[in-house]
């Protein structure tokens, strides 16, 4: 008869998302979340309710929707991000989804 082996402690616990790995942080799940990520392209369908985003550090195609009221400022800070290859501070909400809330070009 084989013996089954004990659980890892932690295995069933959800991950924390928003949290740098390693910085003990509390993040819960549901909260928005950062990332700094560089744009690699921005497709704007004219008829569309959204400007699709791809980054070079995802394989998702992110949304921002244009009836997000802050929508001309972020897309001109993706743009220029995009156009000056510069990093950019991407908020997702929620986590899990695909759609940007908010986005800002880091300071170098």
């Amino acid at each position: 008869m084989k013996k089954s082996r004990p659980k890892a402690k932690g295995r069933d616990k959800p991950a924390t998302v928003g949290t740098p790995a390693g910085t003990g942080g509390s993040a819960t799940l549901g909260k928005n979340d950062s990332r700094i990520m560089t744009v690699a392209l921005i497709r704007e369908p004219k008829e569309a309710d959204a400007v699709e985003v791809a980054f070079s550090e995802s394989a998702r195609f992110y949304k921002l929707l244009r009836k997000n009221p802050e929508f001309e400022r972020i897309a001109r800070e993706l743009h220029e991000a995009k156009d000056t290859r510069r990093a950019v501070r991407v908020m997702i909400e929620p986590p899990q989804s695909n759609v940007i809330v908010d986005a800002k070009l880091e300071v170098n």
